[in-house]
């Protein structure tokens, strides 16, 4: 097994993290509040990265082509610990790929706040798992 390295998601959750500090000091810009939709899409898209790689490499899982699944395997295994707020982050990511609206934009930044302490439990649980 390849030495498995956490810094993506480290660097991931850092960086969206310090996009909400910049949306409190800068709320009515819009580049910021998008900015920090992207980041989340980042992390999120970090998180199911290394959910996959966990599960292959430690769990010996072959890797879930499908969100849900994955999601589902890391709660079995437990690298997640509440899958459907998860199900609830994916769908909150999915919602920005299909279309750009102001709204869903909205919705999607509201949503980011819970995504946090879920994101730094998953890197914890992470590494705990890959130790």
């Amino acid at each position: 097994m390849s030495e498995l390295s956490f810094e993506a998601l480290e660097l991931s959750i850092a960086a969206l993290e310090q996009g909400l500090i910049e949306h409190e000091q800068y709320p009515q810009l819009l580049t910021v509040r998008d900015g920090v939709i992207q980041r989340f899409e980042i992390a999120m898209d970090v998180s199911r990265q290394l959910m996959i790689r966990v599960l292959k490499e430690v769990f010996s899982l072959d890797a879930a082509s499908a969100q849900k699944d994955t999601i589902r395997e890391a709660a079995k295994f437990g690298l997640i610990a509440d899958a459907e707020a998860w199900m609830g982050h994916l769908a909150a990511r999915n919602r920005t790929s299909h279309t750009y609206d102001s709204e869903i934009a909205e919705q999607v930044f509201s949503h980011i706040p819970s995504f946090l302490p879920d994101a730094r439990d998953l890197l914890q649980r992470l590494r705990t798992h890959a130790a």
